[in-house]
């Protein structure tokens, strides 16, 4: 019975978010106070319910009953606790439920904190959230119901794809999850504001931090994925282009852009429909990747759903999602007249391009992404688009980009002077052209661009520190004055720093992985092979048993100069359920290099395959993403967002009839 109370549960979040849907967005329309309360209520009592679900399935997957079929394809009673539970969200139909899960937190999160927020904007919120909770509730229901009963139950189960057994991933879909859903809260908003026919300051205020938490929890799983697929895969790379992988990389790009973009009309109370357009596309894009991995047209790791007809419900899920939202905004987009003027060189202008850069950057994803699979939909012939068309194309982009970062910081709003901004830049400067001395001479000069991309990541950090010693007055005033500064300068100031120091960290990681050395050979025991000045010697492979899997553990002494360095213990685990291989690297760091090890396949002569790399500067990737998602958190923390919402605009334009 406890199985068949999850799907009960799911049925009744199903008619709640049919309750949520119609009756908070009639009493918006008619001011009726009690019909608008509803939204609050059955926000929270969907969220309850899936929560419900949610537990049923997940102690279904501990206990290993395997009397329901997704615990048949997904588990074993002899896998790790831990891969029991990530197991819940390691299927089509368990990710779909963490799905609707990550969408009733957010509508819940909205009843509970937007207690500031006008009645019936908050009611038209709280229905568009209770709209898109329909529509995937109706999909988990109809075809893809994770509470399936088997008539004979079998022993034990088929177990998890060995892929996906491991921390890392077992992380990684939560919060890549919320933040994808999240992203459906600045959609909400953006439709009942476009309903409304208003958008002000105070409507930015509270837009700005939903998408940045959004933003943060995105940032960290994808970073959790790239990093997943360094260390696991053993290819030695840490970015594909992988479809699945751009399609989470395209909604963040765009939330950027949607950050950057309210503040605009946050500060300056312009640029409203392109905000209101960038919190629709944002969310389009969520959806856009969920009918990539789920829809069958892929074939990954990630892609889970095979059904065509899944992917038909999903598309038309997209249809009238992203066809109603677009339809609705080139209605009512023309009412949302924008207020302040600027100049082209001012804080506004530069937030511009920014978010003109950015949005082709997404388009350009986009375009290399889809069309590969259009032209195969329409029977054309079957290209790959990989590496050369998105560096060929997308990172020109963010060069400009990056160059705008620090002196667009420190302009004026309205009207700002960019002569007088590079001079205070002098010490950014400087830094960058230190470090492509330095870069070039350590690297005997090559490769250029690389070199020429570390003084661009150079350039970016340290217009963020000049940014920040502008702002605290740094060397102008006394030093306890500009302590006291720092103290009282507000927090959504510091993320923004700490959020473009941590891009510059990334940029550098990226630029250095041009540096990076590689050897491929085949040791037998007793042999051994070097890369970038460090000798790998081969002491032994052994076979050991680990709790579901055989694994072949070689022992890897490292040396450099004759000194040892480590000694790291490379794997190869088969699992015999699955009849599945994988591998696990060894990566020996110091935050500067890494030193990454992977073993593969024996050879009848007794040797096996060792790839070894030296990789500069990689693990900064990853560091600068978690300080990025730092800086994003300490901007939330702001308390302009908890206290102190802006008052609406006395002449905000008003839809007809309100």
């Amino acid at each position: 019975m406890i199985v068949e109370t999850g799907h009960f549960a799911l049925i009744l979040a199903l008619f709640v978010a049919l309750v949520q849907a119609t009756v908070p967005m009639l009493g918006a329309a008619r001011r009726n106070p009690g019909w608008m309360d509803v939204g609050r209520s059955a926000a929270l009592t969907q969220f309850l319910l899936i929560a419900v679900a949610m537990g049923v399935l997940m102690h279904a997957y501990i206990v290993s009953d395997f009397s329901v079929i997704n615990v048949i394809e997904n588990s074993h009673s002899a896998k790790p606790l831990l891969y029991k539970i990530s197991g819940v969200w390691g299927n089509h139909e368990g990710s779909m439920l963490l799905w609707v899960f990550m969408l009733g937190l957010c509508g819940a999160a909205v009843a509970a904190f937007g207690g500031n927020l006008p009645p019936a904007l908050r009611a038209r919120v709280l229905s568009v959230q209770g709209m898109i909770g329909v529509g995937f509730l109706l999909f988990i229901l109809l075809t893809s119901n994770p509470f399936l009963r088997a008539f004979s139950p079998p022993p034990d189960g088929r177990g998890l794809n060995p892929v996906l057994q491991d921390p890392g991933l077992a992380f990684h879909p939560p919060f890549l999850y919320l933040g994808y859903v999240g992203f459906s809260v600045a959609f909400s908003f953006a439709v009942a504001a476009l309903i409304e026919g208003r958008v002000d300051a105070a409507w930015a205020r509270w837009v700005r931090p939903w998408s940045l938490a959004s933003w943060c929890t995105l940032t960290i799983g994808i970073a959790m994925g790239s990093w997943w697929a360094y260390y696991t895969l053993g290819w030695g790379g840490w970015w594909f282009w992988d479809p699945v992988e751009n399609a989470s990389l395209m909604p963040w790009i765009v939330g950027t852009a949607l950050i950057h973009s309210s503040i605009v009309v946050e500060k300056r109370d312009t640029l409203k429909s392109w905000t209101i357009l960038l919190a629709i596309i944002t969310f389009s894009l969520s959806l856009v990747g969920t009918f990539l991995v789920r829809s069958g047209v892929l074939t990954s790791v990630h892609a889970f759903a095979t059904d065509p007809a899944r992917g038909a419900f999903i598309l038309l899920l997209l249809v009238l999602a992203i066809g109603g939202s677009l339809t609705l905004y080139a209605i009512r987009a023309p009412v949302l007249k924008g207020g302040g003027l600027f100049a082209p060189i001012s804080r506004e202008g530069a937030l511009v391009l920014n978010n003109l850069l950015l949005a082709c950057g997404a388009a350009t994803v986009f375009i290399g992404t889809l069309y590969p699979l259009f032209l195969d939909a329409v029977g054309g012939p079957k290209i790959s688009v990989g590496f050369p068309f998105f560096n060929q194309t997308f990172v020109p982009l963010m060069v400009p980009l990056l160059l705008a970062v620090g002196p667009g910081s420190m302009l004026a709003w309205k009207r700002g002077d960019l002569l007088a901004v590079l001079q205070r830049l002098w010490a950014a400067f400087g830094f960058a052209i230190l470090v492509i001395l330095a870069a070039f001479y350590v690297t005997n000069g090559g490769p250029v661009l690389a070199v020429l991309g570390l003084g661009l990541a150079a350039w970016a950090f340290g217009g963020a520190a000049v940014a920040l010693a502008d702002r605290l007055s740094l060397f102008r005033l006394p030093l306890a004055d500009s302590l006291r500064r720092a103290i009282h300068l507000p927090r959504a100031a510091w993320g923004m720093t700490f959020a473009h120091m941590g891009l510059a960290i990334t940029v550098a990681g990226i630029a250095a992985s041009a540096f990076e050395s590689e050897n491929i050979d085949t040791l037998k025991p007793g042999s051994e092979m070097t890369v970038a000045g460090y000798t790998l010697h081969l002491d032994s492979v052994e076979r050991q048993a680990g709790p579901n899997y055989l694994y072949d553990d070689a022992t890897i002494a490292i040396t450099r100069s004759g000194s040892p360095v480590a000694v790291v213990h490379p794997q190869r685990r088969f699992f015999p359920l699955q009849q599945q291989t994988t591998a696990v690297t060894a990566i020996r760091t110091n935050l500067l290099a890494d030193l990454y090890v992977a073993v593969g396949d024996p050879d009848p002569n007794g040797g096996w395959t060792v790839r070894a790399y030296y990789k500069p500067l990689v693990p900064w990737i990853w560091l600068g993403a978690v300080i990025m998602a730092f800086g994003g958190l300490v901007s939330l923390s702001d308390r302009r967002w908890r206290i102190g919402i802006a008052a609406r605009a006395r002449g905000a334009q008003l839809a007809p009839g309100e």
